[in-house]
């Protein structure tokens, strides 16, 4: 059985409900750059480092979260499975691969992505 190994800090997810307003206030008062932008979120830039703020208007449990990116998120969500642990989010799809929200032994989400379907055009986080 192969073990989830957690690579980095991809993005911190951040629920809101006015994409455009929410961008310029990251972006004005907190020093971040607009990445990409489609109908539903908006990746902002961080300055010393390639993780990404992203702001999305999507009704995701959990609303905000950190996302650790993983090598295969369904490989990832099935390890976790067969050591015993809960799979809370079983893996689904997202514009740049997939995404699952397993849970530790002690009741915290683990959100975890994959870039298999490639990394957003202008994006930081490639990888």
């Amino acid at each position: 059985m192969s073990e989830v190994r957690l690579r980095k800090i991809d993005c911190v997810l951040v629920r809101v409900d006015d994409l455009a307003a929410a961008s310029r206030f990251y972006a004005e008062r907190l020093g971040l750059r607009e990445l990409w932008r489609d109908e539903s979120s908006a990746g902002m830039g961080l300055p010393e480092t390639d993780a990404e703020v992203v702001l999305h208007t999507m009704d995701l449990p959990p609303a905000h979260a950190v996302h650790y990116l993983v090598e295969d998120v369904r490989a990832a969500a099935a390890s976790w499975r067969e050591s015993g642990l809960e799979v809370r989010t079983e893996p689904f799809e997202i514009a740049v691969g997939w995404c699952a929200i397993l849970a530790d032994p002690f009741g915290n989400a683990v959100c975890v992505l994959d870039l298999t379907g490639g990394a957003r055009s202008g994006s930081a986080a490639s990888g």
